[in-house]
């Protein structure tokens, strides 16, 4: 009797520590004591049955979010390596036939011109090889090779890239892809998550997370002011090599296109919407340029210094603390042929108040070419409209709006 009781406690003991996660040293002693229990048939079995139950309990326990979305969306990310050729930057003096006779010996030959490579990120958008990516990662490429996380690489054909947003587009010779689903990054809000993949620093299949830190900054704000995008802002570590990856919500839909680092800046990135970039993706495909729509006019917003600058030195009162100032117009724009003028305080665009330079920006943005828009703005303290017929921005005045 003495020792059955033992034998109950110690099988009893022996089961609660397998089956609570345990010890799994005092287990693992417990198991292989010599001739101790491991002759006992219930002991035994209660060791299985715990067995059983540990693994049933690790199957159980819930994924993590972002390891649910990287399998998801992982293999539809893809590594793209572009090589360019470039001149060799040489002194004339190196060929100069003078200095070649008594240095000849000493002047190293130094090809005219040398391959320059790259590398950045894309991601799958259709089944049949249609890839977005930074226009910077491609732009002026002589080759592009992607190569799919599987390890299949295929040659890449450039449909077109498009500076202005650092949108670009590159085909593949393939089937059955995996293609990312998108989100409407016009409802995304600060505090969400947010997570990048992408191949940083040659790093394949790098996965970062964070969060969406802020929507709606200007390229002004970034510090890219020949770009007309509102980024996205997020925390979600962005490297050298994530350019073109894309940036996800937590349900593992693209919101953005990963594309800027902030010099020096710590806990940054910036992204493209995802709904400009589709719609930019979609000229390429089909055109292979991007018309933006232009105004041909240089902006300032008002600020109680800008008017103090402008009494002091030109004598100009302003008469208002709203709208966005017309500092200058190209000539022969589309703002210039409407009558448009420097100093002119623009108050609405299409019926809408204005506060902000990118706000006009924006505006401008949605318009299609060859469009009739209605500016309403104050010249000499007086509202008048001015209706402008909208251009096509010509690469030389990316600068302007």
């Amino acid at each position: 009797m003495k020792k059955s009781t033992t034998l109950k406690k110690a099988t009893t003991s022996l089961s609660l520590l397998i089956l609570g996660g345990g010890i799994a040293l005092a287990g693992n002693h417990l198991v292989h004591t010599p001739q101790s229990f491991a002759d006992d048939g219930v002991v035994k079995n209660s060791i299985a049955q715990a067995n059983i139950d540990s693994n049933e309990n690790q199957i159980a326990v819930p994924q993590n979010y972002v390891s649910k979305v990287v399998n998801e969306v992982g293999h539809s990310v893809v590594r793209i390596d572009a090589s360019r050729t470039v001149a060799n930057n040489t002194s004339p003096m190196l060929n100069d036939p003078f200095f070649r006779q008594f240095f000849g010996s000493q002047i190293p030959n130094i090809p005219q011109e040398r391959v320059q490579r790259g590398f950045g990120s894309g991601f799958v958008v259709s089944s049949d090889g249609l890839i977005l990516t930074n226009a910077h990662v491609v732009d002026g490429s002589d080759e592009v090779n992607v190569t799919l996380k599987d390890g299949r690489t295929y040659e890449g054909k450039v449909m077109g890239t498009d500076s202005l947003t650092d949108v670009a587009v590159i085909k593949i010779e393939a089937a059955d892809l995996p293609a990312v689903t998108f989100a409407d990054s016009e409802q995304l809000q600060p505090g969400e998550w947010a997570i990048a993949i992408g191949n940083p620093l040659g790093l394949d299949n790098t996965v970062t997370t964070g969060i969406v830190s802020a929507t709606g900054r200007s390229s002004a704000q970034v510090g890219i002011a020949d770009k007309r995008v509102s980024f996205i802002q997020t925390d979600a570590a962005i490297n050298p090599g994530n350019s073109g990856g894309p940036l996800l919500n937590a349900q593992g839909e693209v919101i953005g296109i990963n594309t800027a680092i902030i010099q020096n800046a710590q806990g940054l990135g910036f992204a493209i919407p995802v709904n400009t970039a589709r719609d930019i993706a979609e000229d390429l495909i089909a055109n292979g340029k991007v018309e933006h729509p232009y105004l041909g006019i240089q902006m300032a917003g008002i600020t109680s210094e800008l008017k103090e600058q402008l009494k002091a030195r030109r004598n100009i009162d302003l008469g208002t603390d709203e709208g966005v100032l017309i500092v200058g117009v190209v000539p022969n724009s589309p703002a210039d042929n409407a009558g448009l003028r420097s100093g002119d305080v623009i108050l609405e665009v299409a019926n809408n108040s204005i506060a902000k330079a990118d706000e006009v920006q924006k505006a401008v943005s949605k318009v299609e070419v060859n469009s009739d828009l209605v500016l309403r703005v104050q010249r000499d303290g007086k509202p008048q409209n001015i209706e402008v017929k909208v251009g096509v921005l010509p690469q030389a005045q990316q600068a302007m709006r």
